[in-house]
């Protein structure tokens, strides 16, 4: 997959793409193992009587509840049972994540900022930078026609340069994270997602 953005080559492209082909293939049965596997790992939850039990029980209707609904109805009108639930239960509840996450931002924000440090002091005077060069406010005192493009121009180039380095390093640690607990899962020596220890 990497080697195609650096060799330009038509039979290259077609042997990448007959793996993808493959790839998909495979991420449709990971599905069906996955659905499996929280099965199995709740199941015997419920049945140890689980101080997580409940919480279980409501994992496993659901998922069966709304696979049902997706495969044996129409899910694609917008009177059907699947489009209600998911537009009156799962949409809420999703809002409602993102509004508690609000305030876990604001007060994971007050300790971050807070300029104890040379690192909380480049932190915090980036934040008002972007923050300035957002609302009309910055861009009244040091408009986009000045120097350097004003706080505006500022805000693009923080968001351009240190940002995007810092987004795709965490990216790219994710990914090599995920290869490796993938790859300890396949060999067996990662068994956390099966419910129990090491």
């Amino acid at each position: 997959m990497i080697g195609d953005f650096f060799i330009p080559h038509a039979a290259f492209s077609r042997v990448v793409q007959e793996i993808q082909q493959w790839g998909l293939i495979v991420v449709s049965f990971t599905y069906l193992l996955g659905v499996v596997n929280i099965l199995q790992v709740h199941s015997a939850k419920v049945q140890r009587r689980s101080p997580e039990a409940p919480y279980s029980i409501v994992l496993v209707v659901s998922l069966l509840g709304m696979a049902c609904l997706g495969i044996f109805h129409d899910h694609k009108s917008a009177d059907s049972p699947f489009i209600w639930l998911y537009n009156t239960v799962y949409d809420p509840l999703s809002a409602t994540m993102f509004a508690l996450l609000a305030f876990f931002i604001t007060s994971a924000a007050y300790r971050a900022f807070r300029a104890r440090s040379t690192e909380a002091v480049l932190l915090l005077s980036a934040a008002i930078l972007v923050m300035l060069g957002q609302v009309p406010v910055g861009a009244a005192i040091w408009g986009p026609d000045s120097f350097l493009g004003g706080f505006p121009g500022v805000k693009d180039w923080i968001m351009d340069v240190p940002n995007l380095a810092g987004k795709r390093a965490v990216l790219m640690g994710a990914a090599l994270g995920a290869i490796s607990t993938g790859l300890r899962i396949i060999l067996g020596l990662e068994r956390a997602h099966l419910g129990g220890g090491n």
